[in-house]
């Protein structure tokens, strides 16, 4: 799994001009499935993402996860992040897992957000075209990817 998280003071997603999802002071999180990704890779994610200190605290510290500010997380299904560049300018998307199971490793990562106790966790629509807005805080971006972790 990849994700790209953003520290956020909001942020939305519309498909079709109506807007899906959206959230306050907390994080946008792009999230790409890859193949043989799995349940596992998704609890490392969520468990990282949801303790994951990046908000300040009263010293100007990052040193708050986004349970210490009772922020609020939006979650973009993102299969582009699972590209392969390594062969001519056109990305080849094979990496990424098919859709059905990238879908379900895509809503069992929001479950597991919530398990761990994040506010509230709002998404787009797995699959659709999407517009996404956001006011990034800092700006603060994190790039995080379950290989890390998982050493595959």
């Amino acid at each position: 799994m990849k994700a790209v998280i953003q520290r956020v003071s909001e942020a939305s997603v519309t498909v079709d001009g109506e807007t899906v999802g959206a959230v306050g002071r907390g994080f946008l999180v792009l999230l790409g499935v890859m193949d043989g990704d799995t349940e596992a890779d998704a609890d490392i994610m969520a468990a990282k993402t949801a303790k994951l200190r990046i908000f300040t605290d009263e010293n100007d510290k990052m040193n708050l996860s986004v349970l210490d500010v009772e922020g609020e997380i939006l979650c973009v299904s993102q299969f582009t992040l699972c590209a392969d560049v390594k062969k001519g300018n056109r990305p080849s998307f094979t990496p990424s897992a098919p859709p059905e199971e990238a879908r379900r490793l895509y809503e069992y990562f929001m479950r597991r957000l919530e398990a761990e106790g994040v506010k509230r966790v709002a998404h787009g629509v797995f699959g659709a075209d999407m517009k996404v807005r956001l006011l990034n805080e800092g700006p603060v971006t994190i790039l995080f990817d379950s290989d890390t972790w998982t050493r595959k």
